[in-house]
C-alpha cells in the first residue's frame, strides 16, 4: 500500500488528487464531501496522502523534465504561487516556473508535455537553474530574467528566445479600448492577417510552414515595421501609442524568430494555456500550505495536465501508477510509466 498499514487503497488516493489538481476542489472541500457520506477524514489526513503521493511520483517528474529539457524546442512562463508563511500569519508569494512542449503544429514527433517546477522567487538566477544544460528554441514573453540564457558566453551553449506576438498584441487591444484609437485599430488588422496565414499553415511540416512564412508573412511584417517607424515620429512619446511601438521594436528580433524556423509558433500560447489549471486552482485553494506543499503541487500537475494533453484518464493513470510504484517497480523501467509512453496493460 501507499499508506503503509492504512486503509486507503491507490484508486482512493487518487482520487483525492485528481479531485484537487484536475477538478480544483479543495482538501477541505474533499474533507466536507466525504463527510455527507459518513465518512469522517480530516484535512490533514488527506494532506498527508498528497505528500506520500508526490515522494513516490517524484521520479517520473525528474524524468518528464529531463525528457523536455533534451527538446530542441520549449515553451516557458512564470506565475505566482501562494505559500502560508508560518509564524508571520500570511502568506508569502512563490513561483511556478513552467515549461511545455507541443511539437503537433509542425507534426514533430517528440510526446507533448508540461512539467511545473516550484521555486521561492522570479529572478534570473530561478530561470537559469531551470534551464541548465538546455540549448534549443526558447519561446517566451520579453521578461528579462531569460535574456541571460542567450548571452553568447553562457556555459554550454546559448539559448535562441523567440517572443510572442501576442503579448504584444494585447497592448493594443488596451489602446483600442478607448475609441478614437485608429493607429491601434490599424496594427490590430495587420496582426490579425499574420494569424490567419498561422492558422492556415497549422499542422503542416516545418519546411511547408517555413516557406509559407516567407513569402506570405514576412512582407506584411516588413510594410508593418515601415509604417510603424513614420507612426511613431507623428505621435507624442510619452504617448501609449509610442510606448506599445517602442515595446515591440525593443523585441523586434525575437518577434521574427518565427519567420525563420517552421518549428516556432508566432506566439506563447501553449505554455500560458498551461498555466490556467495552476490559476484554477490557486483561485480554490488560495495558497499552499508550505514550500514542500507547493512542490507537491507542481509534481503532480505535471503528470495530470500532461495526462490531459494526451487523453488520458488521469485517475486511471495514478491509480496504476500509484500501485506499480509501490509495488517496487523497477527503475529501469521507469521511462514505461510517463503518461505517453504508459500501457495499462503491461506488467
Amino acid at each position: 500500500r501507499l499508506i503503509a498499514g492504512g486503509l486507503p487503497t491507490e484508486r482512493l488516493v487518487a482520487q483525492v488528487l485528481v479531485g484537487k489538481y484536475a477538478d480544483h476542489c479543495p482538501l477541505y472541500r474533499q474533507s466536507q464531501i466525504l463527510a455527507r457520506q459518513g465518512i469522517t477524514i480530516d484535512r490533514a489526513t488527506l494532506a498527508f496522502w498528497v505528500g506520500y503521493a508526490a515522494a513516490e511520483i517524484k521520479p517520473l517528474w525528474r524524468l518528464m523534465r529531463e525528457e523536455l529539457l533534451r527538446s530542441t524546442k520549449l515553451f516557458v512562463d512564470e506565475t505566482t504561487a501562494p505559500v502560508l508563511d508560518p509564524g508571520r500569519g500570511r502568506t508569502k508569494t512563490g513561483y511556478f516556473w513552467v515549461l511545455a512542449r507541443d511539437d503537433r503544429p509542425w507534426r514533430g514527433r517528440a510526446p507533448p508535455a508540461v512539467v511545473y517546477s516550484y521555486a521561492p522567487g522570479r529572478g534570473s538566477e530561478h530561470a537559469i537553474a531551470l534551464l541548465q544544460g538546455y540549448t534549443g528554441v526558447l519561446q517566451t514573453d520579453a521578461y528579462a530574467a531569460y535574456g541571460k540564457l542567450a548571452d553568447p558566453k553562457r556555459v554550454g551553449g546559448l539559448v535562441t528566445l523567440a517572443y510572442c506576438w501576442a503579448h504584444w498584441r494585447r497592448q493594443w487591444f488596451d489602446i483600442a479600448k478607448s475609441p478614437p484609437a485608429p493607429i491601434a485599430a490599424e496594427v490590430l488588422q495587420r496582426i490579425a492577417e499574420l494569424y490567419r496565414i498561422e492558422a492556415e499553415i497549422r499542422g503542416e511540416e516545418a519546411e511547408e510552414r517555413h516557406a509559407i512564412r516567407q513569402k506570405k508573412s514576412k512582407p506584411l511584417i516588413t510594410a508593418l515595421k515601415s509604417w510603424l517607424e513614420e507612426t511613431l515620429r507623428q505621435v507624442p512619446s510619452s504617448s501609449p501609442t509610442a510606448q506599445a511601438i517602442r515595446y515591440g521594436f525593443n523585441q523586434w528580433d525575437g518577434l521574427l524568430c518565427f519567420l525563420d524556423d517552421g518549428r516556432i509558433e508566432i506566439d506563447s500560447n501553449t505554455v500560458e494555456r498551461s498555466m490556467r489549471p495552476i490559476a484554477l486552482n490557486r483561485k480554490n485553494a488560495l495558497f499552499a500550505g508550505s514550500d514542500e506543499g507547493a512542490e507537491n503541487w507542481a509534481m503532480l500537475a505535471s503528470l495530470i495536465e500532461t495526462c490531459k494533453l494526451h487523453r488520458i484518464n488521469p485517475n486511471a493513470y495514478l491509480t496504476d501508477v500509484l500501485t506499480r510504484l509501490v509495488n517496487n517497480w523497477p527503475n529501469r523501467r521507469l521511462a514505461e510509466l510517463l503518461p505517453w509512453a504508459w500501457n495499462p496493460e503491461a506488467s
